[in-house]
């Protein structure tokens, strides 16, 4: 089944210096880690991390769903 794309904004990407490039995590989703030889690898690496956790945790989900499952969008203010 193919999804449709969306844009997920509002996460906070954090990237440390290290001797051997960068590190780099998504605050708010623990396991969304990566590193890269320099800041703009490690950026793009990020996405790439976040981009398949969530995929990931969509599909797995998907799989439990039940004839008794709501799905639906939530948002909330921080």
């Amino acid at each position: 089944m193919t999804m449709k794309k969306e844009t997920i904004s509002g996460l906070t990407a954090v990237y440390t210096k290290v001797k051997e490039g960068y590190i780099a995590y998504v605050e708010e989703i623990p396991g969304v880690n990566t590193q890269g030889a320099d800041l703009k690898e490690a950026k793009e690496n990020l996405k790439d991390a976040l981009r398949l956790i969530l995929e990931t945790n969509r599909e797995i989900a998907e799989k439990e769903l039940n004839d008794n499952a709501i799905k639906e969008k939530i948002s909330i203010d921080l």
